[in-house]
């Protein structure tokens, strides 16, 4: 009596497949392009206007440490860049000029009669994914402004 209990053909016995055709693996290589086409323009939009809302928040934060200035000396700081001292003569103490992401850099303009009005504004840096997100500002009044840059189309408009 034979041992062997697989099954048998006229070529002998009948072999166990194991792994992946070629064909198989070229089927799911074709699916994870096709998931990848898709998902990484929506990642890398998200990736922007994460970071779009991240300067935000910074201007707001630096808007509101121009009102604490504002209180102790009668007039807001016209630097960016200088010192942090709690007085109109120094600045927001963003020494860098950009934002924490260094995506945006960060300007403030005085008005016509200097410190006592200001615009921040943050504006995409170039060579970064935001280089044709908007202009970003933020002024004394409480304006806040969307100004599209590069390839992006439109008009200004709020936040």
């Amino acid at each position: 009596m034979n041992s062997y209990s697989g099954s048998t053909s006229s070529l002998g016995p009948r072999r166990v497949q194991r792994g992946f055709t070629l064909i198989e693996v070229m089927i799911a290589v074709v699916i994870i392009s096709i998931i990848a086409a898709v998902g990484y323009p929506s990642y890398t939009q998200y990736v922007v206007r994460a970071s779009r809302q991240a300067a935000q928040g910074e201007l707001v934060q630096l808007a509101s440490l121009q009102e604490k200035i504002y209180l102790n000396s009668n007039a807001y700081a016209v630097s960016v860049t200088a010192a942090y001292d709690g007085t109109s003569a120094g600045g927001l103490g963003k020494t860098s000029g950009l934002t924490d992401d260094r995506k945006y850099t960060i300007t403030v303009s005085p008005s016509d009669t200097p410190g006592q009005s200001f615009t921040l504004t943050a504006t995409p840096v170039a060579g970064k994914a935001q280089v044709n997100d908007y202009v970003i500002a933020l002024s004394s009044t409480g304006a806040k402004t969307l100004t599209p840059t590069g390839t992006n189309t439109g008009s200004a408009t709020t936040w």
